[in-house]
């Protein structure tokens, strides 16, 4: 069995991999031996330098993920600079939290196209590539919110439901032509997107409370669900929603 979560020779593109769940992704990908490829506006390196220490190849193909120009080039240009992609990760994302009836235009545009289309590019863009070699697993990062509508979060909602639904969309299409196309869904996660709710006492305590697990998910938490879906251990796994919550969604 061990030999079927090896990603040894695969090459794995990762988006939003400077911090949070997609850095330990991108590393959790890097141990099991894929080669990586981080998609980032950012010029910082230290996530490449960790994954180059693991004895892989690291490369970083500037994408912000605002620009869909640049969106439309990141699939190409990893294959450019790799020979091949296998894995796509679709981890990055963005929220703005306001009462729905104060939510600006500009807020929504912004969400919907980062945490939206920009993912469905990436898709479309790695599974033409895919399919011509059929083979592939693309893991889009859904929530929580994909399933419930939460407070304040009016676009982010929006978007991670339709996350899940592409996911499946997908599924149905390529499942047939050797891709696997599934879904993290993570729980309430201690990142930097929800510092204001854990530092919020009240909301934060009603969070913490409401998790069986007794405790909020760490970035580490997401290497094992990640490596699953991204190895041959899930070939037979297409259009799932995998929950890392803590057990929150069974409460």
């Amino acid at each position: 069995m061990n030999q079927a979560f090896q990603l040894t020779g695969k090459t794995a593109v990762v988006t939003g991999g400077t911090r949070g769940i997609g850095r330990a992704i991108a590393l959790g990908l890097a141990e099991s031996g894929a080669n990586i490829v981080l998609l980032q506006r950012s010029t910082d390196t230290s996530t490449q330098e960790s994954i180059k220490a693991l004895g892989v190849r690291c490369e970083i193909v500037h994408c912000d993920m605002e620009n869909l120009d640049e969106v439309k080039q990141a699939v190409p240009k990893a294959i450019e600079a790799m020979g091949s992609v296998d894995i796509l990760v679709n981890n990055a994302g963005i929220q703005r939290r306001s009462p729905a009836v104060d939510f600006t235009e500009e807020d929504w545009d912004d969400v919907i196209k980062v945490n939206l289309k920009a993912v469905w590019i990436l898709c479309q863009e790695a599974g033409r590539h895919m399919l011509e070699k059929n083979n592939g697993k693309i893991i889009n990062i859904a929530s929580i919110a994909s399933f419930q509508g939460g407070l304040y979060v009016p676009a982010y909602a929006s978007a991670k439901g339709a996350v899940g639904q592409l996911t499946k969309a997908l599924a149905n299409e390529w499942s047939s032509e050797g891709i696997n196309v599934n879904a993290i869904v993570p729980g309430y996660i201690a990142t930097e997107m929800n510092t204001a709710l854990i530092d919020d006492p009240v909301r934060g305590r009603q969070i913490l409370e409401r998790i069986p697990a007794g405790r909020w998910g760490n970035p580490e938490d997401f290497k094992g669900a990640a490596v699953f879906l991204a190895s041959d251990a899930s070939n037979y796994v297409h259009g799932h929603l995998l929950a890392v919550d803590g057990g929150w969604l069974g409460r």
